[in-house]
C-alpha cells in the first residue's frame, strides 16, 4: 500500500521544511510513504527547498494556477506515481503530521473513500470572529445541499483512496474544498470525519484578499457545482416559485375583477402575472434540458474515468521500463 502526501505550495520556502519534518515516516498498514510538492508558480525557492528536504516528487508550475488547479494536478501526479492513498495537507504547517495515521485509518479499514479532518473552528486563534461565523455558515450550506455530515467543509486536511481521487473532477479555479464534497456525495463516495487540532499560523491567508471576495467566490462555487449535479431540482424549484407567485397575483386580479363587476383595473397585476408565468415555465424547460445535459456529463465522466485508468497504467509501465 503506497501513500503519497501532496502539498500545494505558493511561496512556502520558509515554512515548508517544518511541515515536511513533521510528516510521519511510518504508518501501520502503509508499505511506502512518499511526498509530492506542487509548486504553484512560486517566486521564491520553494521547489529547491522541497528537493533539499527530501521531497520525492516536485511538480513545478511556471504560472500560478490557483489552489484548486494545483490540488487537481497533485491528484493526477500522485495517481500516476502509483499512489493508492493520497493525503492533502497545507504547507504552512496548520495541520499536524501526527494526525495523518488517524486520517488514513478509515480508508485502510475499508470504511471510507474520503476522510476529512475537522478543525475546532472556535479554537483556531488566527480566525477572526467573522471568519469563524462564515466557516460555520459555509459548512452548514454544504451539508444542506450535499446531504453530508461534514462539520468543517473548508478543511484542506484530507485523505483520498485511489477510487475517490480518480472520480473527482475539479472544475473550480478557486478552491476544491467545497466542490469536492458536493461531488463526492453526488457520486456516492463514502466520507468520514476525524477531529483534529491545529498549529497556529501567523501569516494571512493567500487564498483570498478580503472577506467579501471569499464570500463571493465561495457562493459562486457552491451554486455552480450544485447546479451541475442537481440541475433539474435547482431550476424546477426556482421556476415553481415564479409560477406560484404568478398564480397569487393572478388570483388577486380575478378577485378585484369580480369585486368591481368587470370594471377594468389592476391591469399591472395581470401583466406581472403573465411575465412571471413565462419566466417560470422557461425555467422548468431549462431544468429539463439541463437534466439531459447532466445525464450526458455522467457518460462523459465514465469515459474520462476509463481514460484516467489507462493513462495511469501506461505511466506506471513507462516508469518500470525506465528502471
Amino acid at each position: 500500500m503506497k501513500l503519497i502526501i501532496q502539498i500545494p505550495c505558493l511561496n512556502e520556502a520558509e515554512s515548508l521544511p517544518r511541515t515536511l519534518a513533521a510528516l510521519p515516516k511510518r504508518i501501520e498498514g502503509i508499505d511506502k510513504i512518499e511526498t509530492l510538492v506542487i509548486d504553484d508558480g512560486s517566486t521564491d525557492a520553494t521547489a529547491e527547498i522541497a528537493k533539499k528536504n527530501g521531497v520525492n516528487h516536485v511538480v513545478r508550475l511556471t504560472k500560478r494556477k490557483g489552489l484548486a488547479r494545483a490540488f487537481a494536478i497533485g491528484l493526477d501526479a500522485s495517481l500516476k506515481r502509483g499512489a493508492e492513498i493520497i493525503v492533502n495537507t497545507d504547507a504552512d504547517g496548520q495541520y499536524k503530521g501526527e494526525d495523518i495515521p488517524r486520517l488514513v485509518k478509515p480508508i485502510l479499514e475499508g470504511r471510507a473513500d474520503i476522510v476529512i479532518g475537522n478543525r475546532d473552528i472556535e479554537g483556531v486563534k488566527q480566525f477572526s470572529p467573522l471568519k469563524k461565523r462564515l466557516q460555520r455558515l459555509g459548512s452548514w450550506v454544504v451539508r444542506s445541499l450535499a446531504g453530508s455530515t461534514i462539520a468543517d467543509a473548508t478543511s484542506g486536511f484530507r485523505a483520498y483512496n485511489k477510487e475517490a481521487a480518480l472520480r473527482l473532477n475539479i472544475i473550480s479555479d478557486y478552491t476544491y474544498t467545497l466542490e469536492s464534497i458536493i461531488q463526492a456525495e453526488n457520486k456516492g463516495l463514502a466520507i468520514e470525519n476525524i477531529t483534529i487540532s491545529t498549529n497556529p499560523v501567523d501569516r494571512p491567508s493567500r487564498l483570498f484578499k478580503s472577506i467579501p471576495e471569499y464570500i463571493k467566490r465561495s457562493v459562486l462555487t457552491i451554486v455552480r457545482v450544485y447546479a451541475m449535479f442537481n440541475p433539474f431540482s435547482l431550476f424546477a424549484k426556482i421556476g415553481t416559485v415564479f409560477i406560484f407567485v404568478a398564480v397569487l397575483i393572478g388570483a388577486r386580479f380575478i378577485y378585484y375583477f369580480i369585486l368591481t363587476g368587470g370594471i377594468v383595473g389592476k391591469t399591472q397585476s395581470l401583466i406581472l402575472a403573465a411575465i412571471l408565468s413565462i419566466i417560470g415555465f422557461q425555467l422548468i424547460i431549462i431544468s429539463i434540458i439541463a437534466d439531459l445535459i447532466a445525464a450526458n456529463r455522467k457518460l462523459l465522466e465514465d469515459t474520462l474515468l476509463r481514460t484516467k485508468k489507462i493513462e495511469i497504467k501506461l505511466s506506471q509501465h513507462k516508469d518500470q521500463a525506465g528502471e
